[in-house]
């Protein structure tokens, strides 16, 4: 199904995408282009709706028979979610990861694109045009970030895990108490920004580790596969693999190697539950 064409084919249409509907936006949005969803921190630009539905036609195209699941799509049609446990092969955007910084005139945003199939991801694109970065990870083919393969590697012996986690605007009280386990010693916590830049730090080595109390794929689909891909690993609370339909005991983690993630899930595993999350 993923072939060199196809890959080539994606990237070109996350790029026109990108050029047409986000960059022309930056730091020139309306105030009347901006509005929130599901409270005051959860915003959305007429840049994310426009974006997602160029690239949503576009993809639709490059694989007849293919469904889309998108960030604003899903929001405005709930049911649109289930195309991910369907027999379908499923394009997964995220329009604009990090609106917040992208409405703020900030530098932290990307496009993401992913191709599920019977619940495996078999392809992401990540773009955070700003930046200058362009990601491309096929299943079982590696990483690429601008042309260039990724190796995650493993963090420093004896130094402090960087560790990024969910913003305090998006988690409710259990979450924030399943994330203190990671307050102790031996970890620099933060929150995170984007997830999509995120992951990419770690598949660069540059950041250890992420634990994250909510599922939307958008979010999390390309990155957790650019991480594999580097050399990384990643587990729910459970020790159990991330479920790209939802329904993860909550919070999970990915990491560099597979020895700091049997960390994380040691440290989260003290003070979580088992937690059933719908996607946000």
């Amino acid at each position: 199904m993923i072939d060199d064409e196809l890959t080539t084919a994606v990237e070109r249409a996350v790029r026109e995408a990108v050029d047409a509907q986000v960059m022309p936006r930056w730091r020139k949005l309306a105030e009347h282009e901006i509005t929130t969803k599901t409270g005051s921190h959860d915003l959305v630009t007429v840049a994310d709706r426009e974006a997602e539905r160029q690239l949503g036609d576009a993809l639709r195209r490059l694989l007849p028979g293919s469904a889309v699941v998108g960030e604003e799509g899903v929001h405005a049609d709930p049911a649109s979610y289930t195309a991910l446990s369907g027999p379908d092969p499923v394009w997964i955007i995220d329009p604009v990861d990090g609106t917040r910084q992208f409405v703020a005139g900030g530098e932290g945003f990307c496009t993401m694109v992913a191709l599920a199939h019977h619940g495996e991801t078999l392809a992401g694109w990540i773009r955070a045009p700003v930046l200058g970065l362009a990601a491309t990870v096929r299943r079982g083919g590696g990483v690429l970030l601008n042309g260039e393969p990724l190796y995650a590697g493993s963090p420093e012996a004896g130094a402090p895990l960087r560790v990024a986690v969910s913003h305090p605007d998006y988690t409710d009280e259990w979450q924030e108490r399943s994330l203190r386990g990671l307050h102790t010693a031996g970890l620099q916590v933060r929150s995170t920004g984007s997830a999509g830049l995120e992951y990419l730090a770690i598949a660069r080595g540059r950041l250890d580790a992420v634990a994250y109390t909510w599922e939307a794929a958008w979010d999390h689909a390309a990155g957790l596969l650019a991480v594999a891909e580097a050399g990384g690993a990643s587990s729910t609370v459970e020790g159990a693999p991330f479920r790209l339909a939802g329904g993860n005991a909550l919070p999970f983690t990915a990491a560099r190697d597979a020895d700091t993630t049997r960390r994380m899930v040691g440290l989260l595993r003290n003070k979580s539950e088992d937690h059933r999350s719908r996607p946000r």
